[in-house]
């Protein structure tokens, strides 16, 4: 099906660089189109800040098309079949007519170009990608039903779902990830092909399956998709731990599972998020992923008192490595891990707060544990409590608001963000006249704990703790630190 756009009927302006690249492959004598996700989204009201073209010119006649067009381009895709390039400020990929497939054993596709339009949208992934603007005539191209499939939220593929996925199994994946972008439904025949195939998502590489996770967990219903990632079995492969949550009960016996509960969590903190200016700005991946996985440890720990109650002892410490250790598995860097796994692990700590009160110490020591996440722990927390009981919802909350109070208080007064000792590790070294070494190290966690317990101290009161604190130890673990005049001088 093709027929001529009509573009009063779109919300979004098309970028002057698409036709004007239509117009340049044209007179080239080469078919150019916009294609895939960037025509779809014109149909929603947006522009794709990536635009991708197919056209019937191999790589090296595209080159040759835009080579002084461009501000500039690359050939990193060129094995695919994709030259990229950047033309007054937009990034565009072109790639020529294809189709691909995998091995039943590779992780890689086996690329072979195509020699028309059509073959090439019938390659794609759904419907509502699978439609294409020819340029510079502005024809839409739509043989498989992708503006009807868009306009009724629903998801199918343009041949049999078990071939689209047998091509290219990360297509699953991403299924539940237009839902989670989208609010689309997956149709049934999708849903169930998906289902008999999950375990095909194992020749994925790590990588390719983590950027389809993160967008999904980034997108406007992440709930949503996990649960069709779920249903599917999909997450047996990719988050097993989630999957798992499915039998546990919660110790409040208020929710149908712990997995549930999960999900709730996941979507409450995505309401607590703030807008760019804020101090966790939407989407943040860091909150919502912990808030996912903030229970996972519940399995392992789960044990029936003699009362008859349930519980989950030490989860949030369990629950922190299985959630370091599912996230280095799909390969995500450092820094990402530390994080989520620390908000995991971080994320009963409130609850002593509600039920007997803190010191001034807990609340440093609270504020110092969670560092640069404590506003996303604030968030974490709160969301956490998904009680149908008013009361105790709403006592949660003022204890939790009351806590908030507190640290903002001592933040006023001590720096909270930054705690250090009163003295730093060379001012210890000049003061006890030791050498670099172990002693130091010790010597600082002594003041921090001070720091911790009784607030800023003041120079002069440090230096006459850290005295009395050297005067009291074994003169064995002093000496080997001292300097060579000194044995133990304060």
């Amino acid at each position: 099906m093709a027929h001529l756009l009509d573009l009063s009927t779109l919300t979004a302006p098309l970028p002057a660089v698409v036709p004007a690249l239509g117009e340049l492959f044209s007179s080239a004598g080469f078919e150019l189109s916009l294609v895939g996700g960037p025509v779809r989204d014109l149909f929603l009201g947006r522009v794709s800040p990536d635009l991708d073209f197919t056209t019937n010119a191999d790589p090296d006649r595209t080159i040759a098309v835009i080579r002084r067009w461009a501000d500039t381009y690359w050939e990193i895709g060129r094995a695919f079949g994709t030259i990229g390039l950047r033309k007054d400020g937009h990034q565009l990929e072109i790639t020529t007519y294809r189709a691909e497939s995998y091995d039943p054993g590779s992780r890689k596709p086996a690329v072979a170009f195509g020699t028309s339009l059509e073959d090439d949208l019938f390659r794609r992934d759904f419907t509502i990608n699978a439609m294409a603007l020819r340029l510079p005539s502005l024809e839409l191209v739509d043989p498989w039903g992708g503006v009807k499939d868009l306009s009724a939220g629903v998801l199918r593929t343009p041949g049999a779902p078990s071939s689209s996925f047998s091509d290219d199994p990360l297509r699953m994946m991403r299924a539940a990830r237009f839902v989670s972008q989208l609010g689309v439904r997956v149709a049934p025949e999708v849903l169930e092909a998906m289902t008999s195939m999950a375990e095909r998502i194992g020749i994925i590489s790590s990588e390719r399956v983590r950027d389809e996770l993160m967008k999904l967990v980034l997108g406007a219903a992440p709930a949503r998709g996990i649960d069709v990632m779920v249903e599917t079995g999909l997450a047996d492969h990719v988050l097993p731990e989630v999957s798992a949550l499915r039998l546990e009960i919660d110790e409040h016996h208020k929710h149908k599972d712990v997995y549930q509960h999960s999900l709730t969590v996941m979507e409450q903190a995505c309401s607590l998020e703030t807008d760019d200016a804020g101090a966790v700005p939407a989407p943040d991946f860091v909150l919502r992923f912990a808030a996912l996985m903030h229970d996972i440890g519940k399995p392992a720990t789960r044990k029936f008192e003699a009362s008859g109650a349930v519980s989950f002892r030490h989860h949030d410490a369990v629950g922190s490595k299985l959630t370091a250790r599912r996230m280095r598995e799909l390969r995500f860097d450092n820094d990402t891990i530390k994080a989520v796994a620390r908000l995991v692990e971080l994320h009963m700590r409130f609850y002593g707060y509600g039920e007997a009160g803190w010191t001034d110490s807990a609340v440093r020591r609270y504020v110092n544990d969670a560092g640069p996440l404590l506003e996303r722990l604030h968030r974490l927390t709160r969301s956490d409590v998904t009680t149908r009981n008013r009361r105790k919802a709403e006592r949660l909350a003022f204890a939790y608001d009351d806590l908030e109070t507190r640290i903002a208080a001592l933040a006023e007064q001590e720096e909270l963000a930054s705690i250090r000792p009163d003295l730093d590790g060379a001012a210890i070294m000049e003061l006890l006249q030791i050498r670099p070494g172990p002693v130091v190290g010790r010597a600082y966690r002594f003041l921090m704990e001070e720091r911790m317990e009784h607030g800023p101290l003041g120079r002069d009161a440090a230096e006459t703790r850290l005295r009395s604190w050297w005067s009291g130890q074994p003169e064995s673990q002093l000496t080997a630190d001292a300097h060579p005049s000194e044995s133990r001088k304060a």
